[in-house]
């Protein structure tokens, strides 16, 4: 099989937590990545040079989208009383309709964060993320450069502390793993 399509196909049935690019070089794309079972997520979009307000056009940026909990209350509403003879015998019973509503419990988040770009098919950058969260007891696997369920879920225990319960990961736990490296020189060219 042609490396590109088992990548493809890899990618697909593991739903990759990264930048997966499909369009020519130098252009934008968008990818979502459906949530883990376990998670209530909306699922986590990524794409390049799409993100939040002022986001840069080369970097890569994931979009948590948690969805609005929303509850739904049926109510039997009276809308006549009943009504008694003289003696306290019912006449007419009570008349009720049904009301239903929904309410929000929770409203809709979105979660902007940068993601390396580097992951983009990139076997070694996944089997060196393995290793780094292999050494601090998040991914019990080899270290085989595939973004399987077993990554997508160790980067979502790594990050989860953070305050971000995604899979996709981001630049800042990317930076504190030691696989990507941020310098100002580089950013202004």
């Amino acid at each position: 099989m042609h490396k590109s399509l088992l990548l493809a196909a890899v990618t697909g049935v593991f739903g990759l937590a990264a930048c997966q690019s499909t369009a020519p070089e130098g252009e934008s794309f968008t990818s979502v990545i459906a949530p883990s079972t376990n998670s209530g997520s909306g699922g986590v979009q990524v794409s390049r040079g799409v993100g939040p307000p002022n986001a840069d056009p080369q970097s890569c940026y994931g979009r948590e989208i948690e969805p609005a909990v929303i509850e739904t209350v049926t109510e039997q509403i009276m809308v006549e009383p009943e009504q008694l003879d003289r003696d306290g015998n019912v006449r007419r019973p009570a008349v009720f309709v049904t009301a239903t509503e929904q309410r929000i419990v929770e409203d809709r988040t979105e979660t902007w964060f940068e993601t390396p770009c580097a992951m983009e098919g990139n076997v070694e950058y996944i089997a060196n993320l393995q290793r780094a969260l292999s050494a601090r007891g998040h991914f019990a696997g080899a270290a085989s450069g595939v973004m399987d369920r077993a990554t997508v879920d160790a980067i979502r225990a790594y990050q989860q502390p953070q305050g971000l319960d995604s899979g996709v990961l981001s630049l800042a736990a990317a930076r504190q793993l030691g696989l990507s490296v941020w310098d100002p020189e580089l950013a202004q060219n």
